[in-house]
């Protein structure tokens, strides 16, 4: 794997351990309320800061499996291939049902990482 691929995975991976922050630990910050455009009043809301939390996990989890993939796996490329793959259509999925610019926000370092993967190796 090229030295420009390992260094977009670890910052997609670095990009969903600060979600997983975000979601998980600051669940009532205003940092957190800014990046998700949400009140205060909603931020307050403990099924909403359940939900969070269940959903930064999940983020975390990917984080963890990419790390994984980058820097142990002995099938690196196919399994980084596939995490990469699954973080694009989650962001399609959020592109389509809540925000468009998830697909960048959440899915552009993918897509970049995942070039980088397919081109440099």
């Amino acid at each position: 794997m090229s030295v420009i691929t390992l260094i977009l995975g670890t910052l997609v991976a670095l990009e969903f351990l600060y979600i997983f922050y975000l979601e998980t630990i600051a669940t009532t910050s205003s940092k957190t309320r800014k990046t998700f455009n949400l009140s205060k009043v909603d931020m307050e809301s403990k099924s909403l800061q359940v939900l969070f939390k269940n959903q930064g996990v999940y983020n975390g989890l990917i984080a963890l499996l990419l790390f994984y993939s980058l820097y142990l796996s002995h099938a690196a490329k196919e399994i980084t291939s596939l995490i990469l793959m699954y973080i694009l259509l989650v962001a399609c999925y959020g592109a389509v049902t809540s925000d468009k610019r998830i697909l960048l926000k959440q899915g552009g370092l993918a897509i970049l990482t995942l070039l980088s993967l397919i081109f440099l190796g």
